[in-house]
């Protein structure tokens, strides 16, 4: 291989690494487009995989960043002569083998290939699997490129390397600032739900007057005869208490939504057009992300109809809608019973007719809780 060929694929080696680390980055500062809501892909990352990895609260905030803040560096310091075979390529190598042992481990335990592995955060999911495809794939390169390169480095300026190295974990700490627990404050209630029918139902023609004796004997006989059935689920307390006081009374339809998701919007849409048609259908109560919080009248507008609600920060957003869990979610509760949880957009995703069906159906034909 002559010097010029070498050079080339030397080039094309490090171009390559170096997108795959910078999109990397850029897609864990991301949701579904571009640098929108560099807080919200961030916070949704810490929640999603290092929650279950065991971070805690307090320290993920600050390990996110800084690693999406070295995963940037690696991406441009691949670009540049400094300390590249003697230090970068080995450093980057070595973050490689950490990503595919943990993902190795994580694809062990949970025994399948299932999932997202938050290596491109929310913007490119990706299995296990592939992940580990994709940065052996990486090691492979990286090695092929140490062979490439001179073995005597000229003498470099290792400021070069603490300077990006600290200027994009700042960068990263600046774009999406770590922000402090807000205290929950009670939510305005906007909106009504339906009247009740209280239309009176008639008498049936023909009532017969039987003598008081006879009326007395007839209604022991019954109350001695007649089982006791219950028509409604013993109260429980479901959790939610802290967000509306009402919510383990009677029948509710307890929904996680975001303001700017479509998928959120359509499931609120769908909502009103079931209620429009059961005068008996349960009130609903909606716990709202605080991401796009300006979007909500908007968001009411397009559903149709306007419902109370609470606006919850990002994180502690994610944890009430449950671990694993996506939006939209819709919870059917029952005097604080829960019989069903829709989440998501796949496989378990909030189905209008599916819900109509159950909410048809009398306690004694619902699932013994």
């Amino acid at each position: 291989m002559t010097a010029s060929t070498k050079n080339y694929t030397a080039w094309t080696l490090r171009i390559i690494v170096s997108l795959l680390f910078i999109v990397s980055a850029v897609a864990k500062l991301s949701k579904s487009e571009l640098f929108d809501s560099p807080y919200f892909a961030i916070s949704t990352f810490e929640v999603k995989q290092l929650y279950p990895m065991g971070f805690s609260e307090s320290f993920a905030p600050y390990f996110s960043r800084i690693l999406i803040g070295i995963e940037l560096a690696l991406g441009f310091l691949l670009l540049q002569k400094n300390f590249l075979r003697r230090f970068i390529i080995p450093v980057t190598t070595l973050l490689l083998l950490v990503f595919v042992g943990h993902l190795t481990y994580v694809t062990f335990i949970s025994g399948g290939n299932t999932g997202n592995c938050g290596c491109f955060g929310e913007l490119l999911p990706m299995t296990p699997i592939e992940a580990i495809i994709k940065n052996v794939v990486a090691i492979a390169l990286l090695a092929w490129l140490y062979l490439l390169l001179p073995k005597i480095e000229p003498k470099g300026n290792f400021w070069i390397l603490t300077t990006v190295l600290f200027a994009t974990i700042l960068g990263i700490f600046m774009l999406a600032p770590i922000q402090p627990k807000a205290v929950e404050m009670p939510a305005p209630v906007i909106g009504s739900e339906l009247p009740a029918d209280t239309t009176a139902l008639p008498e049936p023609a023909g009532k017969i007057e039987l003598p008081e004796a006879v009326g007395k004997a007839a209604d022991t006989v019954k109350k001695a005869e007649a089982p006791k059935i219950q028509d409604a689920p013993s109260p429980h307390q479901s959790g939610y208490k802290s967000y509306f006081a009402d919510i383990d009374k009677g029948r509710k339809l307890l929904c996680f939504l975001v303001p700017g998701c479509d998928h959120c919007r359509d499931a609120a849409k769908e909502i009103t057009e079931l209620r429009k048609k059961d005068k008996n259908f349960p009130e609903v109560r909606i716990i709202f992300m605080d991401e796009e919080a300006d979007l909500i009248p908007e968001f009411f507008k397009y559903a149709g109809a306007e419902y109370p609600y609470k606006i919850i920060g990002v994180i502690p957003f994610w944890n009430v809608l449950g671990s694993g869990k996506d939006t939209p979610g819709v919870k059917y509760l029952w005097n604080g019973n829960e019989y069903k949880y829709y989440w998501g957009i796949t496989d378990n995703k909030f189905n209008p007719a599916d819900l109509e069906k159950l909410l048809s159906k009398p306690f004694s034909a619902l699932p013994k809780k």
